[in-house]
């Protein structure tokens, strides 16, 4: 068994054999070191379009293990949170080695019914209920099945069944994807919201950059990078935001789409901005119900448990009242970083 502390929460992940831990080769594990320092990382943000690079730290197969076999696992983006100390894990997630018999036999006999699927962009997956528990089928291609997770019914453990015939690469996305699920569901009632979200660091405070896939996200990062001395990058897709002692912080996280962005970090949040294409760059504060709705929309959301729901939008609205939320009209140049920067950082300090 490893843990891994996100956002300041402990996870747990045990693999049943065949499945074992890859092994890291000298380079990849200096990249990890340096993450788990939270030092700024030789990347850019991967815009639409862009090649997309390695999305670990095994950045070739130069540098896979030699002795590697198709059960060994990359969790090397998860290793720059791993902790070795005796807390306790408040989820956790079993890989095993096959499916057990009651899952199909259960199905055919009507005793788990489908909930809903999701099937409008990836991940893809269909959604049972198992008396109270829950239970997701990943779609890798075209109705292939690829594994299932098996939620317990608090949402806090999990086991990950993957199917035969896929390999290590398509398995361990979709264990990168029963572990953000599970992590949304243990989460959401302890003030904690996965995001959507590219994420830079400016003078030690964080601005969030949100907006709905193809807006240009990652592209306003960049031109931040490039245009702002004084820049990192934090995460460039699944950041975490957290409520603690009335202070709204993001966190680095395992999960940051096509970038290999994997820090260990925690920066206080400046402001959360909204971006929307368009033919000019403006910008405005944005209040109340409307700053509230911009952080829902990037929150990963459980819209089918209203429990959690009603915890998450609690934290959502903490944190609207937490932070300076904006909405920026903007074209992809350096001018609309530069309208961000100077608005958002002089409110900050006015």
């Amino acid at each position: 068994m490893r843990k891994y502390r996100v956002g300041g929460h402990v996870m747990a992940v045990s693999l049943e054999a065949p499945w074992r831990f890859m092994d890291m080769v000298p380079a990849v594990a200096a990249r990890i070191a340096a993450a788990a320092a939270g030092e700024a990382l030789p990347i850019v943000p991967t815009r639409a379009g862009d090649e997309v690079p390695a999305r670990t730290f095994i950045q070739d197969r130069s540098e896979l293990p030699a002795d590697r076999s198709r059960y060994d696992l990359d969790f090397s983006q998860y290793e720059p949170f791993r902790c070795e100390d005796d807390a306790e894990p408040l989820m956790s997630l079993q890989i095993c080695a096959q499916e057990p018999a009651w899952l199909a036999r259960e199905k055919a006999e009507g005793r788990i019914t489908l909930l809903m699927s999701v099937d409008t962009r990836p991940p893809y997956y269909y959604i049972y209920r198992r008396a109270e528990e829950t239970l997701y089928e990943f779609d890798a291609d075209e109705g292939h099945i690829a594994g299932t997770l098996h939620l317990s019914a608090d949402g806090r453990h999990g086991a990950y069944y993957p199917k035969p015939g896929f390999g290590p690469h398509t398995t361990m996305f979709q264990i990168s994807t029963a572990l953000m699920m599970l992590y949304t569901y243990a989460t959401a009632p302890l003030d904690t919201l996965l995001m959507h979200a590219s994420v830079v660091r400016y003078a030690g405070k964080a601005n969030l950059f949100l907006g709905v896939s193809g807006t240009g996200k990652s592209t306003h990062s960049r031109l931040w990078l490039s245009h702002i001395d004084g820049c990192d990058l934090v995460n460039d897709d699944n950041p975490v935001l957290r409520v603690e002692d009335g202070v709204l912080y993001v966190y680095g996280s395992p999960w940051s789409g096509k970038t290999p962005c994997y820090r260990n970090l925690r920066v206080p949040v400046r402001a959360i901005i909204r971006l929307e294409q368009a033919p000019r760059n403006e910008i405005r504060r944005l209040s109340g119900l409307q700053a509230y709705a911009s952080i829902l929309s990037a929150a990963s959301s459980i819209r089918w448990e209203r429990t959690l729901m009603d915890r998450m939008t609690a934290t959502v609205e903490k944190a609207s009242n937490l932070a300076a939320c904006w909405h920026l009209d903007c074209l992809p140049d350096p001018e609309a970083a530069a309208v961000c920067f100077h608005a958002t950082t002089a409110r900050a300090q006015s």
